[in-house]
């Protein structure tokens, strides 16, 4: 996220985002930068507008925010309903399975 902040800063600032600046910011904030993540960043950064990427972020209106938390949240609830399904389903086939396995035992001890 760093790398993202150092980036806004230096639209900010009016500095062109490359590699020199971006990793001067960083340095400055005591960051450790790995060169491969800046080289990405820069280039993932070339033909992007900034301020109009700030711009149609912050027009979201918060209740379209509330609502995409809300479907999250009704996901993520499903699917821990999911996972304890599938868990009472294993339960029940290893119980099968040591029970089969206990009477080949059974068989073979006489």
């Amino acid at each position: 996220m760093e790398y993202v902040y150092a980036a806004l800063i230096l639209n900010e600032t009016g500095e062109e985002i490359n590699e020199d600046n971006l990793t001067a910011v960083l340095d400055a904030a005591g960051v450790d930068v790995e060169e491969s993540r800046v080289k990405a960043l820069v280039a993932a950064l070339e033909d992007v507008d900034i301020d109009e990427a700030v711009e149609e972020a912050t027009a979201v209106p918060a209740t379209a925010g509330a609502a995409a938390g809300g479907a999250a949240a009704a996901d993520e609830a499903a699917d821990d309903d999911d996972e304890a399904e599938a868990e009472e389903e294993e339960d029940d086939d290893d119980d099968e399975e040591d029970d089969a396995a206990g009477e080949g035992l059974g068989e073979l001890f006489g």
